[in-house]
């Protein structure tokens, strides 16, 4: 029994919910978001929360169950809170900074990254060795943090690179004389 998928998810204050068939809408402060699961579970209104049950006993019904629950409880969070991934440069001239719509990102190459920035997803610099990345939809936040982090990733040797806040990085020791 998943013990993810039995607990209900809880609406907010300010987010109301529509379920036709298979999808789910959810409504809130932030935006408009909808989840569509698989036949092999049912999803119900009762009582101001979303409840999430398998169709059977069966394995594919019961993996579906905890994920799609997971879904419609990011939902929720995405338009009450919102997501947020915080990046850092670490290395001597990494530089990011926004450009209009794009972000600039300096980072030893001998041109500038230009990084435009999707829909659904605002990027600030609060410090020019600093990213914010935020939006309502979970993994379109952290598919842009990856792709981001992709021009220039951490490297072990002296540490520098795009890593997250509070990542830790595995440092190896140089080669000796």
């Amino acid at each position: 029994m998943s013990r993810i998928g039995k607990k209900p998810v809880a609406l907010p204050q300010g987010v109301t919910a529509t379920i036709s068939g298979q999808t789910v809408e959810v409504k809130g402060p932030k935006g408009t978001r909808s989840f569509t699961a698989t036949d092999d579970v049912t999803i119900t209104l009762e009582d101001g929360a979303i409840k999430v049950t398998p169709r059977g006993t069966s394995k594919r019904a019961r993996q579906q169950w905890g994920m799609a629950r997971s879904m419609v409880a990011n939902l929720t969070t995405g338009v009450t809170t919102g997501f947020k991934k915080e990046m850092e440069l670490v290395g001597v001239g990494y530089r990011a900074a926004m450009q209009g719509n794009d972000l600039k990102l300096s980072l030893g190459y001998s041109h500038d990254v230009i990084f435009p920035v999707p829909k659904g997803v605002t990027i600030t610099t609060p410090k020019p060795t600093e990213i914010v990345i935020e939006g309502i939809d979970q993994q379109q936040v952290g598919q842009v943090a990856a792709n981001i982090r992709e021009w220039r990733a951490p490297e072990p040797y002296k540490g520098k690179g795009i890593r997250y806040k509070d990542e830790y990085i595995f440092r190896k020791e140089g080669k000796k004389k």
